[in-house]
């Protein structure tokens, strides 16, 4: 018989005893959440200031997702890409005119497609770009998060990422985040194929860069035939108050990589646009995922951008976002060092006081009814879904305001 679960308490003590210790939540015991809220198993109900890293955009249990979802799970789950299926192409069209490429290879997880991404950048550079077979390098940003795959974690500068997990994968060289100097000397070597770069570094502690970094980054990459690939896993879909982050500079990646929102928080769904010259340098056999592009994958992503659309979510985004910026800029406390970001993913950077750090304004706005991770120690991530409303927003940003001047 399956436990149930009656209190807090024995769903913390159950996953520390029979799940790996590789993460360190808040506690929180969550049991249901609809638009921008989650109640516990208590009962009390919280606003979600992290939307599962931008995975919950659109609301957790958004009606016509999670609809979406049903109706095809109630006909066909899974084909594998043995066979076609009656949901695929109708997907990938979508997808690649929402967009504007050619062409759309699906994945699962966030991981997945910036492996993908490698992937295929590499497979260009041999056969278009004509380097040597395994010379090809990829220029990756110090401060860099793409995931936690061995292959990633070896682009990684952080040592929580890859500290006692080598030997790791050659073929990158690290630069300086925001540094366009730097990316020009790397450049300079006639073997680097791609430059990933996050427009905005979400685990970094939404790191936004200078005005014009994007587009001179594409441009200088451009210019060596190099190829720009954009990881919008955590920033895109309508997070930043544009589709992509990249729209801010009007940059568009040669390659585009997404995840996260692009299923609503529903499941794991990702994806990597290009164009023809690019996309078609991978070969049937050369790549693949079993569940990459299963049907109700595919129909959840269509529901889920379609969402965005209908009810205007970017733009709401950059409207609440400026509202959020102005009162936390605003607001006087010690404790508050900066406020930063773009549309509704921000950041603030917390000064210690009295030995009180972001852990602890966390747990304080736990208490509050507000739910946020620090990321880096001294840093707050505030990624509410975008459907919340500017009253709800105003209503938490009080309650984290209480939260800081507590520790006054």
């Amino acid at each position: 018989m399956i436990e149930k679960i009656t209190s807090s308490s024995q769903a913390i003590s159950l996953e520390n005893k029979y799940g790996a210790h590789n993460y360190h939540p808040l506690e929180a015991v969550l049991q249901r959440a609809e638009g921008p809220f989650m109640w516990d198993v208590e009962g009390k109900r919280y606003f979600d200031f992290l939307s599962a890293y931008s995975a919950v955009n659109q609301g957790h249990c958004h009606p016509k997702i999670v609809g979406a979802m049903i109706e095809q799970a109630q006909k066909l789950t899974l084909t594998s890409r043995a066979f076609y299926n009656d949901c695929l192409g109708v997907f990938e069209k979508y997808v690649a005119e929402y967009f504007g490429y050619d062409k759309v290879l699906p994945m699962n997880s966030g991981a997945e497609a910036d492996e993908t991404a490698l992937k295929l950048c590499r497979k260009w550079a041999y056969m278009k770009k004509g380097l040597p077979e395994n010379q090809a390098k990829i220029i990756v940003c110090d401060g860099n998060f793409h995931g936690r795959t061995i292959t990633i974690i070896s682009m990684s500068t952080d040592p929580e990422s890859y500290g006692g997990f080598g030997p790791f994968t050659p073929g990158f060289i690290k630069i300086p985040y925001n540094d366009i100097p730097a990316l020009e000397k790397a450049l300079e070597d006639t073997n680097v194929a791609g430059f990933i770069v996050e427009p905005i570094q979400g685990e970094a502690g939404v790191f936004v860069p200078d005005d014009g970094y994007l587009r001179q980054a594409a441009s200088l990459c451009k210019a060596k035939n190099v190829l720009f690939i954009a990881d919008e896993v955590q920033t895109g879909i309508g997070r930043t108050g544009k589709l992509l982050a990249c729209d801010h500079e009007e940059v568009r990646p040669d390659i585009l990589v997404l995840g996260k929102a692009l299923s609503g928080g529903t499941m794991p769904v990702s994806a990597v646009l290009a164009n023809d010259d690019i996309m078609l340098c991978i070969k049937p056999g050369e790549h693949g995922s079993t569940f990459g592009g299963n049907p109700v994958a595919c129909r959840v992503a269509i529901a889920a951008l379609e969402v965005i659309k209908e009810e205007n979510l970017t733009e709401k985004a950059e409207y609440l976002g400026n509202i959020f910026r102005e009162e936390m800029r605003s607001f006087q406390s010690e404790m508050i060092e900066r406020v930063r970001g773009k549309g509704l993913l921000n950041a603030i950077i917390i000064r210690p006081k009295n030995g009180k750090e972001a852990w602890d304004v966390c747990v304080k706005m736990k208490e509050l009814g507000v739910l946020a991770k620090p990321t880096h120690q001294h840093i707050i991530r505030f990624a509410p879904p975008l459907v919340i409303s500017e009253s709800q927003l105003r209503e938490a940003i009080a309650l984290i305001k209480e939260a800081i001047r507590s520790f006054e």
